[in-house]
């Protein structure tokens, strides 16, 4: 995947705006990206060490970093700073992203906890 054109955080830094060339322009929440952040904090070294991440309904971006020519590392200002968003990682996350968070959201459930 191409870097995309054009990366825009809302005002409110809760909404992360990637535009890829050709492509029509991809909203990712930051609560999204946080809890589907691909560091090994989250996603853990094997599927059985996924972390379900609560308590992030309100968490924004406090910066973005780039890393190489490749991916960007999204800092959130609850202090989450290890996840490396690849190109390809956002561009999965602009198309399976609903289906992915609806998964996370079941998790939640089922372990009881809160988006808050």
């Amino acid at each position: 995947m191409k870097a995309p054109s054009e990366l825009r955080v809302s005002k409110d830094r809760r909404l992360l705006t990637v535009t890829f060339p050709a492509h029509a322009p991809i909203e990712l929440t930051t609560e999204m990206l946080r809890v589907l952040s691909p560091s090994a904090e989250v996603q853990g070294h094997s599927p059985e060490q996924r972390v379900t991440v609560p308590g992030k309904r309100n968490v924004a971006i406090a910066r973005i970093e780039p890393v190489g020519n490749y991916a960007v590392r999204i800092v959130f200002d609850d202090g989450h700073d290890t996840g490396i968003f690849t190109w390809d990682y956002l561009h999965r996350l602009g198309h399976d992203g609903e289906a992915l968070f609806a998964g996370y959201l079941a998790e939640l459930s089922a372990k009881g906890l809160s988006r808050d």
